[in-house]
């Protein structure tokens, strides 16, 4: 075999960049497929079939093509906004191509036509939006081998439980980041640095719809919403919203060059979230509890000092990352204490953890 043909098999740096597994990247998941081949959904059948007559009907076809005027090399941006943009589109690629991998596989692997024909148009979506990501990381010359991605990176299995709960995060909080992207370049678009944006505005439409989805799932399994599966909701709504956060705040450049504050526009699209999971959720977080606000800034300078002692590495540094993961684990035990908002009592009664 020659050189070239092995360096042509060989990732690129962005390919493993998609590729690392962490606390703040996307993953690739498996679930009990068997478990998933017993969810019924005829408890909700008069709003589930309207809703595959909407996958079925399929309004953004052909919303994910580009002009030609625009298939152009757009690389030519100032060097921290680049690395950052790069970042953003790679952990968005991953995070489409995860759901497209995991959706197809259930559509495989089930027997229930109901979750396969969910799942498959659901899968068709985020293939199309991983490949229209990726048709612009190749006007960088970075494109994310989708391929071997599937092949190499690591699988982490989920009871279709928390499949449900975290893809429905996910999926509304999708809609939520592109809404509000798209509003800011609709009311200023000498902002819009890249064409993308333009699309932001229906794509944030399957966003919600694959969120809806899921909303119908656990409304035709109540069981999933009551009992100790509170607690699985309340980590799973604080891991998803620590994980953005301390994420967004590390694209300074990417949030200034849209004229966007990383932290106002987090608590914006927490608080459509919040609104949003209402219809499901028995709870929402509150957002705006002096003590969450100050567990996600802990978290923040944490994962900030993480990263640099990696970066240095050495014993000592190995060392300190040890006394930093013990802090964030006790960070997120105050953030998970933080009462609740109930949906299932007045309006505005705050919940306290029953321990």
């Amino acid at each position: 075999m020659s050189t070239a043909t092995i360096e042509a098999r060989l990732p690129n740096e962005t390919t493993k960049a998609a590729q690392q597994d962490t606390l703040l990247t996307p993953r690739f998941y498996t679930t009990d497929f068997v478990a998933m081949d017993r969810i019924d959904v005829n408890p909700i059948r008069g709003q589930w079939q309207s809703l595959m007559d909407e996958y079925k009907a399929d309004n953004n076809k052909t919303h994910f093509q580009r002009p030609a005027n625009l298939m152009a090399d757009y690389s030519a941006l100032p060097e921290g906004l680049y690395k950052e943009f790069v970042d953003f589109m790679v952990s968005s690629i991953t995070s489409e191509y995860s759901g497209c991998v995991l959706y197809n596989e259930i559509k495989k692997k089930v027997k229930n036509e109901d979750m396969r024909e969910l799942f498959g148009y659901m899968a068709r979506d985020e293939a199309r939006h991983a490949g229209f990501i990726n048709q612009w990381l190749k006007d960088f010359g970075i494109a994310v081998d989708l391929g071997f991605l599937t092949r190499a990176k690591k699988y982490t299995y989920f009871k279709p439980k928390y499949i449900f709960y975290a893809t429905y995060l996910s999926e509304k909080i999708g809609y939520a980041r592109y809404i509000t992207i798209f509003r800011q370049i609709e009311k200023h678009p000498e902002l819009k640095f890249h064409p993308i944006f333009g699309w932001f505005d229906q794509w944030c439409n399957d966003e919600f719809r694959h969120g809806e989805s899921f909303a119908l799932l656990m409304r035709a399994n109540p069981h999933l919403l009551t009992g100790l599966n509170k607690l699985w909701i309340r980590f799973f709504v604080l891991a998803v919203y620590a994980t953005m956060f301390v994420r967004d705040q590390a694209r300074p450049e990417m949030h200034a060059a849209m004229k966007i504050d990383p932290r106002e526009y987090d608590y914006t699209v927490f608080r459509i979230t919040s609104e949003i999971s209402k219809q499901v959720f028995p709870f929402t977080v509150d957002i705006d509890n002096p003590t969450f606000r100050a567990c996600l800034e802990k978290l923040l300078a944490i994962s900030t000092a993480n990263d640099a002692a990696k970066a240095q590495g050495g014993v000592l540094n190995a060392i300190k990352r040890v006394g930093y993961a013990a802090s964030a684990a006790l960070t997120f035990f105050k953030l998970y204490r933080v009462p609740v908002i109930s949906n299932e009592l007045p309006q505005n009664v705050r919940l306290a953890p029953t321990w």
